[in-house]
């Protein structure tokens, strides 16, 4: 496996703890305040820029690629966390994690000329039947539409942030970037706290917890993903991302105790599957046209 890929899946699955994290957390933790504490957590990467007197292109940042990656992040967490609420953490979650691939490569091709092979559509397809499969167990679940609304414009807004990070890493190192992104997304999300709570951090589970959050699963994994992505395609780096569920998966039934039915393990192993087929024959493809 190339690097590239690799460090894609070892962002995935630091992000496919934040769900077991939470569950071992204190009470009054809700996932707004979760979403703004791993974003605020992405901005300490300005202390490795300042100490490292990273340059900064302004002009790249203020672009429309640089606009695009901090509304695009900022929107994903408050859309995400209304669909799941709306339409239960099931429906939600599938309809955001079997959006965003497609919608991602889509875009990678009608913005940057990037072309999906038949190796592609079959591992994504194997990926997304299989998260669906492991998340829902084959339970049915009522469906709200404002909910899978909701989920869908989080898929969207990570489809955006793919295609606009892929932009922005050929010109500013990940670190300038992930910094960049992330202080920008605090910025749009600081009014949550109008309404939020953040009593629980001020305990000691609460304290470790957000240090995990921000550090963790924020600051260390999106620097894993943005340096993996420079060398990724933007539809490969969609579907690997789909390690997060099965991370989330793995460590609900070794860390929670969770119990998980035949339609469940079935699924982890057709999403495994998509996962080693796309990262094996991942190499970076060159644009159409040039």
């Amino acid at each position: 496996m190339h690097s590239g890929p690799l460090f894609v899946l070892l962002a995935a699955a630091l992000w496919g703890t934040t769900g077991t994290a939470q569950a071992l957390g204190p009470d009054g933790i809700s996932p707004l305040t979760v979403g703004l504490i791993r974003m605020a957590g992405g901005t300490l990467l300005w202390l490795w820029v300042w100490a490292r007197r990273l340059p900064v292109a302004w002009r790249t940042v203020f672009g429309g690629s640089g606009a695009a990656a901090v509304a695009a992040m900022a929107a994903s967490q408050p859309l995400f966390f209304a669909g799941v609420d709306r339409a239960g953490v099931t429906i939600g979650t599938i309809v955001t994690i079997g959006s965003g691939p497609v919608l991602a490569g889509a875009l990678a091709f009608a913005l940057r000329g990037e072309r999906v092979d038949r190796r592609w559509v079959l591992a994504t397809a194997l990926a997304i039947v299989g998260a669906v499969m492991l998340l829902s167990g084959g339970e049915g679940a009522g469906v709200d539409p404002a909910g899978v609304g909701f989920s869908l414009g989080a898929g969207v807004a990570w489809a955006v942030y793919l295609v606009a990070a892929k932009d922005l890493l050929g010109h500013l190192p990940p670190t300038v970037f992930a910094a960049l992104v992330f202080t920008g997304a605090t910025v749009l999300l600081f009014p949550v706290l109008a309404f939020q709570s953040l009593e629980w951090v001020t305990t000691g589970r609460g304290a470790v917890l957000a240090l995990w959050l921000g550090i963790g699963t924020t600051a260390v994994s999106y620097l894993f993903f943005a340096d993996g992505l420079r060398a990724t395609p933007v539809a490969t780096a969609a579907t690997l991302t789909l390690a997060e569920p099965l991370t989330a998966a793995l460590l609900g039934l070794i860390v929670l105790d969770e119990r998980v039915g035949a339609v469940a393990t079935a699924g982890a192993i057709l999403l495994m599957a998509g996962l080693l087929i796309v990262s094996a024959g991942s190499r970076p493809r060159a644009p159409a046209g040039g």
